[in-house]
């Protein structure tokens, strides 16, 4: 018996016609979209300012206009955490969508993520985990809308409907979380931003198509794509999405916490790889609640530097730009400089090297007028060649994100079935002893020496990377046993901290998962207060990981 669920969104805003290509695409039992990231929930809560009806993702409300007669002809479930901070406001609108095509659609919606309103916080939100979901799809419901849960509930809900599982059944349910992680971010797990497109034709990865996984009822699953779908599944898209925003051997979610250093993945065939082998454990009594608000405004301005003296002329603008904020200096101000320029240039811009200033602070006056005349002034009185990007304009908000833990039994989960019943959900029943310690991992033996030549680190390992409020996190792995041999005794923290000078006075942690062949390394505190405070030139370290790749080390010849 399998249970065949796909997903048709990463993002907020991700590919719109995903959801008519992968009801149409190939078989399907159940369609999952993901909606939700934290800068999403400080959006949808801005929306809310304005206008208290709003909260939701309203690109999944129009997606719906065509997809909910598809889902009916082909007998597909719906689940979606699309309903944002108001769930029971998409629920009511996909009724009223429903009625007006003339659908007989169910519609059921899960709520008591959001958490009491606090001073000076703008959202916050629990991670729910999919046993509401589950109850919504067993009184019937052909679309289930929840506000935040956790990604890999979306998988975790269904499968526990669909094969009855009970809470307490920790492997299945490990199982579920670890094909629900795949596929949470779509097209990331079929060739999309994958570090070795390189390697394969190009035209396969114009226009991925979107992941499924056939899932048992041991909770083992095949990750694969509807036939005929652009991109590609094999080892390396799969390995690369599990170190996705995750971090050690075990992966804490209010379901269960799964034990990422006993996934085991094969190639079955062609875009077919095998996921099985997971243990699970007890969920942690606590869940994690995504807090947002509004940090103060920012303000920026890129500087043009181009030809000779590129340092002198950054270290004049600089000192003029300061002189004239002295007076009232804003609360942050960050410089940076991107060497982009090359000597004896074939073109401008490539001669031309970006100073970055960025200003933040709790008063809009101080990142906007003040710092857009000081700009301005300058026009004709600083550097030879002086220009900027763009004009200045006035100061934004921006927000801050980050996590806190609450005790699971303090959050009310509710699901409201079809019919308007309100059911709700007991936490999870405390673990009846502590889990065991995760062993040390075995590494395997060392490459005998021999010679070495410097290049990429990207010639051999796939890397990718992500954000987790203020913390960064680099998966890196390689595709054979020799390869994993060098890594895992060299890839060490002190490199990793040499070849990304960045992260020199920042706590590295490094996680070792053998059976992936893969690293996991963590980076506190490298993205200031959260991808909303746009702390650094890539505020969501997606890139981070393609920065390490182009860092040059020794190789052993051997493996080039």
């Amino acid at each position: 018996m399998t249970l065949r669920i796909g997903n048709a969104s990463g993002f907020y805003g991700d590919r719109f016609d995903a959801v008519r290509e992968m009801l149409t695409g190939g078989e399907l039992d159940v369609l999952t979209g993901d909606y939700l990231a934290e800068l999403t929930l400080l959006i949808l809560g801005r929306d809310q300012l304005k206008d208290p009806s709003t909260g939701y993702a309203k690109t999944f409300l129009r997606q719906m206009e065509e997809g909910l007669g598809l889902a009916h002809e082909r007998g597909v479930r719906i689940v979606t955490n699309a309903g944002g901070l108001n769930p029971a406001g998409l629920a009511d609108a996909l009724r009223a969508l429903a009625a007006k095509l003339g659908l007989p659609t169910r519609i059921a919606h899960v709520e008591g993520d959001r958490m009491p309103p606090e001073p000076g916080v703008l959202t916050a939100n629990a991670y729910l985990g999919g046993a509401g979901i589950a109850a919504c799809l067993a009184a019937g419901a052909d679309v289930v809308v929840t506000g935040r849960v956790t990604d890999a509930a979306l998988v975790t809900g269904p499968a526990q409907w669909h094969f009855g599982w009970g809470p307490q059944e920790y492997d299945r349910l490990a199982g579920a979380v670890v094909a629900g992680h795949v596929l949470e971010c779509g097209a990331q797990a079929t060739g999309g931003n994958y570090a070795f497109f390189t390697g394969h034709d190009p035209r396969a990865f114009r226009r991925p198509g979107f992941p499924l996984a056939e899932l048992r009822a041991d909770g083992s699953s095949v990750i694969t794509k509807h036939p005929g779908t652009g991109g590609l599944v094999d080892l390396g898209t799969v390995t690369a999405q599990l170190l996705y925003e995750t971090s050690g051997a075990r992966y804490e979610g209010p379901d269960v916490t799964a034990r990422l250093d006993t996934v085991r993945l094969t190639r079955e065939g062609p875009d077919r790889v095998r996921i099985d082998g997971v243990r699970g454990e007890a969920p942690p009594p606590t869940l994690k609640v995504a807090r947002t608000r509004l940090g103060g405004y920012r303000n920026e301005v890129v500087f043009v530097l181009t030809g000779l003296d590129v340092e002198a002329k950054a270290a004049l603008v600089r000192a003029q730009v300061e002189d004239a904020l002295a007076s009232s200096p804003p609360a942050g101000v960050r410089w940076e400089l991107a060497r982009t320029d090359r000597p004896d240039a074939p073109t401008e811009e490539t001669a031309s090297a970006l100073l970055r200033l960025v200003v933040r602070d709790p008063d809009p006056e101080k990142v906007g007028r003040a710092l857009t005349g000081a700009a301005i002034e300058l026009a004709l009185a600083s550097y030879p060649g002086f220009h900027v990007t763009a004009p200045p304009g006035k100061g934004s908000p921006y927000g801050v994100c980050e996590a806190v833990h609450v005790p699971a039994a303090s959050v009310p989960h509710t699901a409201v079935l079809p019919d308007g019943t309100r059911l709700e959900i007991p936490p999870p029943a405390p673990p009846a002893a502590p889990a065991p310690p995760v062993p040390a991992p075995e590494l395997p033996p060392p490459l005998p020496p021999g010679p070495v030549r410097r290049v990429p680190l990207g010639r051999i390992a796939g890397a990718r990377s992500g954000d987790k409020g203020g913390d960064a996190n680099v998966g890196v792995w390689v595709r054979t046993d020799e390869e994993w041999r060098w890594l895992a005794h060299t890839l060490t923290t002190d490199l990793f901290r040499t070849l990304l000078p960045e992260t020199a006075g920042l706590a590295v942690t490094r996680h070792v998962l053998p059976n992936l062949r893969a690293l996991n390394f963590t980076v506190a505190g490298i993205l200031g207060e959260g991808v909303a405070s746009q702390a650094r030139f890539d505020p969501q370290a997606k890139a981070l990981g393609e920065w390490l790749r182009s860092r040059h080390t020794d190789v052993p010849e051997v493996l080039l």
